[in-house]
């Protein structure tokens, strides 16, 4: 509702992003954000975005201003919290699917390196005189050179990233 409140206003207005974002001293960037609903303005930006759309900030949060001064306050942090809970509940999901993918990386990762040292590349006793069997023997030798190569870094990368994740959440949480 916020985001597109700003849109609408700024465009009746006849404002451009750029042009807002230089009056609130922002970069245009943000201004997509809000509009986006990517993120929202804290409660002076807000203030600052009422003035320079020469709106109240209960219109820009989508009610009509016939309250007093206080309930209005009251109102726009009741929103700005909800707006909030929602931002949180967005981060915490992406957190979560973040967390899922490094899992999923290490387990692959393990998997693949069971696979390997269960079939101790059979392809070495092949007999490579066929030319398909000797173009897959080859890739399958590249893959297997490759990835006993790399996966270690992104299994370390992945239980980095699982540790970094986790601090985070705990360091957000305080």
């Amino acid at each position: 509702m916020l985001n597109e409140n700003i849109r609408a206003i700024r465009k009746s207005k006849g404002l451009s992003q750029e042009e807002l974002a230089i009056k609130l001293n922002v970069v245009r960037q943000t201004i997509s954000k809000w509009e986006q609903g990517l993120s929202v303005p804290d409660s002076a930006m807000l203030l600052s975005l009422s003035e320079v759309l020469e709106t109240s900030v209960s219109v820009l949060l989508g009610e009509s201003v016939t309250e007093v001064r206080e309930n209005e306050l009251k109102v726009i942090s009741e929103k700005l919290e909800i707006i909030n809970l929602q931002l949180a509940m967005n981060r915490e999901a992406k957190r979560k699917k973040l967390q899922l993918f490094f899992i999923l990386l290490c387990t692959i990762i393990v998997f693949v390196f069971i696979l390997l040292a269960r079939f101790d590349s059979p392809y070495l006793d092949w007999d490579y005189s066929d030319p398909e069997r000797a173009v897959v023997g080859v890739a399958f030798h590249a893959f297997e050179w490759i990835f006993v190569r790399v996966s270690p870094l992104l299994f370390i990368g992945s239980i980095a990233g699982l540790i970094i994740n986790r601090k985070n959440n705990t360091g957000s949480s305080l």
